[in-house]
């Protein structure tokens, strides 16, 4: 017996979610009220060369092989147990021949190097171009492309790689190649075509309550943008290299996976496989729908509660996911994207391109970091838990009238690596304003402090453009890396003013990935139900109550807007001493 349906019915229904982050590939079971039952982490080479970062879909997929098996060995789940897999992952763009061999996207020209990490930003000169078109579909995000989207990437590589582009056979999103890669099937999902490669989802409004909508034709594709760009040889055969056909999220693909692939993971012939997400967006499916106790008695419906919600996917980078019924043009935030994410809900994406990244960048390129490191080392702790204690020690050294306020002369715009929203400028840098000759483990705490308060002043600033331009946002939840850090998720309460909710499990985006798996597999009718039995409430943190401490934040984000209107007036200064 070879298949996932030839097997008895063991005694539990157990479901997988494999997520690609940028520097690791983890798998997670869950079984059918949430729970995580285990999991596992490999990680990925990455190589980065100035703005090219790159990857290798070979060493990815062995990282998800190692991790899969090792998730099933710890949580002691057999493979006859996994009833449905799901799998998420960074929006970086695949190269793949006929044959489905890497090609290489590298000018390095090494074979092995064929994905263009999310991150990436060798494209903003085509993104610019791009955009000075003024295509109908770029209204649909946000006005215009980022350099993180893949249609200018398929510029450059098809301006700067000839003979890479002659080659490639199918261009797809990490996750997408995932569930191809798993099931042999090349159905695309609405998630990564209509957030990261101007598909225009509502085309397919009709065809919601089909059963057949898994097999959807791709008339989603606007012809002329690509025609008009430069691209219009992607148009060719019925869109064949960048998607014929598209599917809802969790819709199961081809006949489950494949005998190579299922040998490879450790898994059975057969088994379920649904059409993937982006891993923010597995993050907002993993606690979108997570409850606390005053949800339901403030709120007139479910559709009231998942509407005043916005979800902070914060790791590497953070995005800002807020769903609405109706279609809400944000200028500057992505979207809105239909059924990208809640199938029949328009979602709106904002995001910031560095946080984990540049809190990491932050305490490594600080010359007391070493010490720190070793300190923390031995003392057993997190860097992040000495320098909140050292923090702590400094407030009541100081007679600080509360943490927040030892930063009061030092402020920090994060745009690092450029400002993804609400003004989607990739030229954007970053400030720090406060630095004197000190060296010291104390300074470096107090820059670890500004550069949070900086990140959660620049998600307060995603929110209120949001709700100006019709959402109703009011609570936040949580998820990723960052949010497993207590001073990251109060400073962003106190500083948004909205209490933070916090799920039950901490592996959200695994969640969401394996809700994959279980709506694929038919356990739930469909991805919003399952969203209903799987997500948990945990903790809520609320913002505190002490009017102090919001005069002070309300003054520093003032302050944070202004650093991006002087870098505006500083740039025009000197492109007019230079013209």
């Amino acid at each position: 017996m070879t298949t996932a349906e030839l097997n008895p019915l063991p005694s539990r229904s157990v479901f997988l979610g494999v997520d690609v982050g940028t520097g690791s590939a983890r798998a997670g079971l869950f079984d059918e009220n949430g729970k995580l039952l285990g999991s596992s982490s490999s990680p990925i080479q990455i190589w980065k060369d100035g703005d090219c970062v790159e990857q290798s879909s070979t060493d990815i997929w062995h990282a998800v092989c190692a991790a899969v098996k090792s998730a099933c060995s710890l949580a002691n789940v057999s493979e006859l147990e996994v009833k449905g897999i799901g799998f998420a992952a960074t929006c970086s763009l695949v190269a793949v021949d006929a044959e489905g061999s890497p090609v290489t996207v590298s000018w390095s020209g090494d074979s092995r190097r064929n994905i263009i990490v999310w991150m990436d930003h060798r494209a903003v000169q085509h993104a610019e171009r791009i955009n000075s078109f003024n295509s109908p579909v770029l209204q649909y995000c946000g006005g215009g492309v980022s350099p993180e989207m893949e249609p200018p990437k398929l510029l450059w590589v098809k301006e700067n790689l000839k003979e890479s582009w002659s080659m490639v056979y199918k261009w797809m999103d990490l996750s997408d190649w995932l569930s191809y890669r798993a099931t042999g099937d090349d159905t695309r999902s609405l998630c990564t075509t209509v957030c990261k490669w101007t598909y225009l989802g509502h085309a397919h409004m009709h065809q919601m309550g089909e059963k057949a909508s898994r097999d959807m034709e791709a008339c989603g594709w606007d012809d002329e943008f690509w025609e008009e760009i430069g691209l219009g040889d992607l148009v060719d055969g019925h869109h064949a290299k960048i998607g014929r056909s598209v599917a809802f999220p969790g819709h199961p693909l081809g006949n489950g996976l494949t005998a190579s692939a299922a040998k490879e993971l450790g898994l059975l012939a057969g088994t379920p496989v649904g059409t993937s997400l982006i891993d923010a967006h597995a993050g907002g499916v993993g606690v979108m729908e997570s409850k606390s106790d005053s949800d339901s008695l403030t709120k007139d419906s479910d559709v009231d509660t998942l509407c005043s919600r916005m979800v902070l996917v914060c790791g590497t980078s953070t995005c800002h996911m807020a769903v609405s019924r109706e279609k809400l043009f944000i200028p500057g935030v992505w979207g809105p994207f239909w059924s990208a994410m809640v199938p029949e809900y328009w979602l709106t994406e904002g995001g910031q391109s560095a946080t984990g990244a540049l809190l990491d960048h932050i305490i490594e390129n600080h010359v007391a970091s070493p010490r720190l490191a070793n300190r923390a080392a031995s003392q057993k702790v997190s860097v992040f838990e000495l320098l909140k204690n050292i923090l702590k020690t400094m407030a009541e050294d100081t007679s600080s009238p509360f943490i927040a306020a030892l930063t009061s002369d030092m402020h920090i715009l994060p745009d690092f690596h450029g400002n993804r929203s609400p003004v989607a400028d990739p030229n954007s840098k970053g400030v720090i304003f406060g630095m004197t000759l000190d060296t010291s483990e104390k300074q470096l705490a107090l820059l670890y402090l500004a550069t949070i308060q900086g990140i959660a002043y620049g998600t307060r600033h995603i929110v209120e453009h949001c709700n100006a331009h019709g959402h109703k946002i009011d609570t936040l939840l949580a998820c990723g890396g960052l949010s497993k850090n207590p001073l990251f998720i109060q400073e962003h309460a106190d500083i948004v003013g909205c209490p933070i909710i916090l799920p039950r499990e901490s592996e959200s985006v695994l969640l969401g990935a394996a809700i994959l798996g279980a709506v694929a597999c038919k356990n739930y009718p469909s991805l919003h139900d399952a969203m209903k039995a799987l997500n948990a409430a945990g903790q809520v943190v609320h913002p505190s109550s002490d009017p102090k401490i919001k005069k002070y934040h309300d003054a520093k984000y003032r302050i944070f807007r202004d650093l991006y209107e002087q870098q505006l007036s500083h740039r025009s200064t000197i492109a007019e001493a230079l013209a």
